[in-house]
């Protein structure tokens, strides 16, 4: 049998081709596609350190919790990413059909307060809502004793809110579950017609109330250590709701792997590696987050999780998954 020179080189040309695809197929089944809610200069350290420890490469989308939400949804099962960093529940339990079901003991791993018993995700760290405020313009006096007393007259114009911020979903949502749809509507229309001031996020709320734009913001509690810490004596502080008032809900971010994965033994090694002392400090430390395992010293300006725990309303973060309803609503009343 007889070969023609230019079948073989047309031969030799396609298998090189076969072995490039194949090459790249490989290259991109070792990269670990996240997709985060988390800002990216916050988690941006925590994950170049994972790829330098392990080795394992990776691919990260940034965009808003309901954003990165929203897109696993519709994507479903074609979806290239392997894992989702949330920043809080709401998205988590909304998600959890998509969620690969985790090893059994990972939950046991974080502190019970934090706990995903359905184990489809797993907290990586924790938060609170908090109401921030202008301390040359406002007397502790005169600071609200509940959330809902905001759609006061007296408080007209004076507040700010970021209606497409995790947190605040998860927010809307707790209150919704607590006290009901009608409760929550009102509330937000109370707000609209007092003239809150809507902000993309929760920094730009502080910047706002330091400027004296408005005299109060509604944030997670994280946020204002960031601006302390370069400037002892910034013009804003924040505070609570009195005990048991849903505006001081504690939420948590967590992470979930991707049924679809094909990738799951490095997704795993990427939580395992979010849970460990190393990150779990690195996150109290620099995001000013309440750790979410055993061991871990919090930062010293976080109060303490039992003070927390005592003012917070009993709102089971696992309950809070109807991110979709919550964003229904925010549409009716005019905020999305």
């Amino acid at each position: 049998m007889t070969f023609a020179p230019g079948n073989l080189i047309a031969g030799r040309f396609a298998a090189g081709i076969a072995l490039a695809l194949g090459l790249g197929q490989m290259a991109a089944a070792d990269t670990l596609t996240i997709y985060s809610g988390r800002g990216e200069a916050l988690v941006a350290p925590l994950i170049a350190q994972f790829e330098a420890e392990t080795g394992i490469k990776t691919d990260v989308r940034y965009g808003s919790t309901s954003e990165m939400a929203a897109l696993l949804q519709e994507e479903g099962t074609n979806s290239p990413a392997d894992l989702f960093w949330a920043q809080d529940a709401g998205a988590l339990g909304a998600l959890a059909p998509v969620f690969a079901a985790l090893p059994a003991t990972e939950n046991e791993k974080v502190l019970e307060v934090f706990r995903d018993p359905s184990n489809k995700w797993v907290a990586t760290s924790g938060r609170t809502r908090v109401l921030v405020y202008s301390t040359e313009r406002v007397e502790p006096a005169n600071l609200p004793a509940k959330i809902t007393d905001l759609t006061d007259a007296k408080y007209k114009g004076r507040v700010s809110w970021a209606p497409t911020n995790g947190g605040f979903q998860a927010f809307v949502t707790a209150f919704r579950l607590t006290h009901g749809d009608e409760a929550a509507k009102a509330w937000l229309e109370g707000m609209i017609a007092n003239d809150a001031k809507v902000y993309k996020n929760n920094g730009t709320q502080i910047d706002a109330v330091a400027a004296g734009e408005v005299d109060f913001a509604l944030v997670n509690n994280y946020y204002l250590g960031r601006y302390t810490a370069k400037d002892a004596e910034f013009p804003v502080d924040q505070t609570n709701f009195e005990a048991g008032d849903i505006g001081n809900l504690v939420l948590v971010a967590g992470v979930g792997i991707v049924e679809a994965s094909d990738n799951k033994e490095n997704a795993q090694k990427f939580i395992d590696y979010l849970l460990s002392p190393a990150a779990q400090q690195f996150i109290s430390l620099q995001g000013y987050e309440y750790p979410v395992t055993p061991g871990v010293i919090p930062h010293a300006t976080l109060e303490s999780l039992d003070a927390v725990q005592a003012i917070s309303p009993k709102v089971d973060v696992n309950q809070i998954g109807d991110l979709e309803g919550t964003l229904a609503l925010l549409r009716e009343v005019g905020l999305l």
